[in-house]
């Protein structure tokens, strides 16, 4: 294992190092169904990196609604932030009484008892669930503040939010798995019938029965651009079937073999363009101006905060467990989704290889240097799957190259498919960030520069532009 990669060994005492106990006998969740004597299997495929046959990189169930009694002070006061309705301190016309609001509710999370996360350790289901409030929190906490107040995180939900990251293996601020794969529940459960009928009802991919556990502003604009991507890890699930049925089929190397790749590879194209569809279907129900103004500032992390303000964690010093004051703290971003990530390495697009990364004489970050920090901020188990298809030692790209003509069509197909993809992800960012920061630019350039930030943290257009063009290079000509 290389040095940079040595941070993914669990000590012994690591809650996944250990036998897997049943957190929930005895234990009903709150505001959600019953789950006394459900065990806890989050897990149990940890050797297939938690990804599901049915479901992807999102889990095959529902993520629990909210942490035991003994979180509830957390819990509460999400969910006080998210009933009243807490404005961002960058609204304009900003009113007196909003702000009174927001710094009593500061108040309050300033004044919570620092709980103990000793009880959560023994279950990846709640420590997600705590990460997930906990960063919540914080983003209401910072995002609130006037612009000419430092960022101090009050201990209260600093110095657990950083131990929870710690067994996680995850930054401490909100990421795409917080946002989108494990902030979703069904609108409509199913039948006792119906899970009696269909053991793998959570299998079934209705992608319009989903909806967001928790958001930041209550609006069906915030909530469809997190299932938009929701959809898009759901639909991605039989993209992942065809990469691994190509693998198999690769070690095989016939003529029977090329042929079926060559069929899998015009499927994965086909499934790629429905993915394109679905991203740009979020247009049905995201105003641009309502996620640009209302919406997106809520995800900034420490390196696109509106004020330029470094984020400080307050109680680290006085932590007997010896934490550093952490480095990563970009905001949740598209590109931290690894289903992306895996088409990219499966098919050779050189955007997120595990080499070592090198700066270009033009002295402009390398894309595959960005895209490979994005994956700090994915699920610990989703890095090592991506880690694994890396090192495939029969890469579908070479393989391509020492076969039939008909493949390198199927395999073209399916690059270009990928290329469509990241120009529909273009559009989009042109029409949700690009347009709306030009019309609102009255703040000077150095505004629009900054918002032209992404809220992971990269140089948007640049980066995006960038990995296009790596991909459309990859084509075999």
């Amino acid at each position: 294992m290389s040095d940079g990669t040595s941070q993914e060994i669990l000590p012994p005492d690591h809650f996944l190092s250990l036998p897997r106990p049943d957190p929930f006998v005895g234990i009903s969740v709150a505001d959600g169904p019953d789950l006394e004597g459900i065990i806890d299997t989050t897990t149990l495929a940890a050797h297939d990196f938690d990804v599901d046959t049915r479901t992807g990189f999102m889990p095959p169930d529902p993520p629990i609604r909210r942490l035991p009694e003994q979180w509830e002070p957390w819990e509460a006061t999400l969910q006080k932030a998210m009933h009243e309705g807490l404005q961002l301190a960058v609204k304009e016309n900003i009113t007196d009484a909003e702000r009174n609001m927001s710094d009593c509710w500061r108040l309050e999370v300033s004044e919570l008892p620092t709980l103990s996360i000793q009880d959560l350790t023994a279950s990846e289901v709640l420590l997600r669930r705590a990460h997930h409030v906990l960063t919540f929190i914080m983003h209401f906490y910072i995002h609130t503040l006037p612009l000419t107040s430092p960022v101090v995180i009050p201990a209260s939900i600093g110095v657990p939010l950083l131990k929870v990251s710690i067994h996680l293996q995850l930054p401490p601020i909100a990421t795409y798995s917080d946002t989108v794969l494990y902030n979703w529940q069904l609108k409509t459960a199913p039948s006792p019938c119906e899970m009696e009928v269909e053991s793998e009802w959570s299998c079934t991919l209705d992608l319009d029965n989903l909806k967001s556990q928790d958001l930041f502003t209550g609006t069906r604009d915030e909530e469809e651009f997190f299932l938009a991507s929701a959809r898009i890890e759901l639909r991605g699930v039989e993209a992942l079937e065809l990469m691994r049925a190509s693998m198999d089929e690769i070690f095989v190397g016939d003529d029977i073999a090329v042929h079926r790749i060559t069929s899998y590879l015009f499927r994965l194209a086909a499934v790629v363009h429905a993915l394109t569809s679905l991203l740009m279907d979020v247009r049905k129900g995201c105003d641009p101006d309502v996620f640009y103004h209302r919406v997106r500032p809520w995800f900034c992390g420490q390196d696109s905060d509106p004020g330029e303000r470094k984020w400080k964690f307050e109680g680290i010093d006085e932590c007997e467990d010896s934490i550093e004051e952490p480095k990563d703290l970009s905001g949740p971003s598209a590109g931290q989704s690894a289903l992306i990530h895996a088409l990219d390495i499966f098919l050779g697009l050189d955007n997120c290889t595990s080499e070592t990364s090198t700066m270009p004489t033009s002295g402009k970050l390398d894309p595959r240097t960005l895209l490979r920090r994005m994956q700090i901020y994915m699920p610990r188990h989703h890095r090592a799957f991506l880690r694994h298809l890396s090192a495939n030692p029969r890469p579908m790209r070479d393989f391509v190259q020492t076969k039939t003509p008909e493949l390198a069509e199927a395999y073209n197909q399916a690059v270009g498919a990928v290329k469509g993809f990241r120009d529909a992800h273009i559009r989009v960012v042109a029409l949700y960030i690009v347009g709306p920061a030009s019309r609102g630019r009255a703040g000077g350039p150095e505004t629009g520069r900054r918002h032209m930030k992404g809220t992971g943290g990269t140089q948007l257009a640049q980066f995006l532009k960038g990995v296009r063009d790596k991909t459309a290079d990859a084509l075999l000509q």
